[in-house]
């Protein structure tokens, strides 16, 4: 699991790139907070699809051959963003980018699914792997950037590199482990309805978190401010990952999103409302209490649908990013007719949204799939 968290880190650090570049493009190409937002668009505007295509797939056919494929896609996206040049090309990078991501996720998931035996903690652990990737992204991209500028960008395909040779590692140590064949009949029914909710809940957590993370660096100064900001939420939401695998383990998985959601709601408005420093903390407590959910969400997810592992994997792991990054753009526009605080001020509803209808909510049935051989 600790290789395979490894891997999960050197893809997730392209959807933190993202975001960390995003005040160097605007430096350099000028863009405004609607065609910066039209980037954070573009690494999540296919998940909403791909993904769940994708984990449809991995409940049919074997794609294990996708985990690499992917992963190499994901880096070799943001390093063509420098060379792009023009708007269309560098949306067309974040895209393809985009795209490994979501490709990664739904059979990756399984197969940590398969190798955890379906713990709650272990499951965390290889969440905590994306969220260290995403936490180490503005650390190296922007004195990298600052150094070389947007130009440096190929550079940034080294962590997909590296996290290919690990997960390929790991995929053969565990014998391809939950990566292929047909997945067996389990006995407990299907839940269309709770899964539905929880899609709804996952979905406006995604709108707060990616919503805060493209414009928080903004929001704080750019910079080494705005970096460290982003580092913040980022480094947040990897003590939130563990936190929440421990937590349920004690309390329950739904008890402990309800209650994650409810104190995120003052977490996000304090980075609006509280000057200087204050933004940095208020960061971090944001990103630690949207992400105690996360990997929560994925296991809830698959036990609501125990025959559609994989389809669950890929909507759960997709709205995670993708409906934060429709509504982006949204966010930009606002932010340009108003002001960047009140366009921020906005998400605060969203984890209040999360928690309301996350209320009717049930444990569902565990039902564990057998390792495939």
């Amino acid at each position: 699991m600790g290789v395979l968290a490894a891997g999960h880190a050197g893809v997730d650090f392209y959807q933190g790139a993202v975001p960390a570049m995003i005040p160097f493009l605007v430096a350099e190409r000028h863009y405004g907070y609607v065609a910066a937002s039209g980037l954070v668009l573009a690494a999540t505007l296919l998940s909403s699809i791909v993904q769940p295509l994708f984990g449809l797939l991995a409940d049919r056919l074997r794609l294990a051959w996708l985990i690499p494929v992917s992963m190499l896609a994901a880096g070799a996206g943001i390093g063509l963003v420098g060379p792009a040049g023009s708007y269309p090309l560098t949306w067309l990078a974040v895209a393809l980018s985009g795209l490994g991501v979501a490709a990664y996720h739904p059979e990756s998931a399984r197969l940590a699914r398969a190798a955890s035996g379906g713990g709650h903690v272990a499951m965390s652990w290889f969440s905590l792997g994306g969220n260290l990737g995403f936490a180490l992204a503005p650390l190296l991209v922007t004195p990298l950037l600052a150094a070389g500028g947007v130009g440096a960008s190929p550079l940034l395909v080294v962590p997909a590199l590296l996290g290919c040779v690990l997960t390929v590692a790991a995929m053969r140590a565990v014998g391809g482990r939950g990566a292929g064949g047909r997945p067996r009949v389990v006995a407990v029914r299907d839940d269309w309805a709770a899964f539905t909710r929880l899609a709804l809940v996952m979905a406006a957590r995604s709108i707060a978190y990616i919503g805060l993370s493209a414009f928080v660096a903004l929001y704080a100064g750019g910079g080494a401010s705005g970096a460290a900001a982003l580092f913040a939420q980022f480094a947040g939401g990897a003590v939130g990952t563990v936190l929440g695998g421990a937590l349920a383990a004690r309390w329950g998985r739904v008890r402990t999103l309800r209650l994650a959601y409810a104190l995120a709601v003052p977490a996000v408005a304090g980075v609006v409302l509280v000057p200087g420093p204050g933004v940095h903390v208020f960061a971090a407590a944001a990103g630690l209490a949207l992400y105690v959910p996360f990997s929560l969400h994925v296991t809830l997810g698959q036990d609501y649908l125990p025959g559609h592992a994989g389809t669950a994997s890929g909507v759960t792991l997709g709205l995670a990013v993708s409906a934060g990054g429709a509504v982006s753009p949204l966010i930009g526009a606002l932010a340009e007719a108003t002001s960047l605080r009140v366009a921020l001020a906005c998400l605060v509803a969203m984890p209040l949204l999360a928690w309301f209808l996350s209320r009717p909510l049930v444990e569902p049935a565990v039902s564990v799939p057998e390792p495939k051989t």
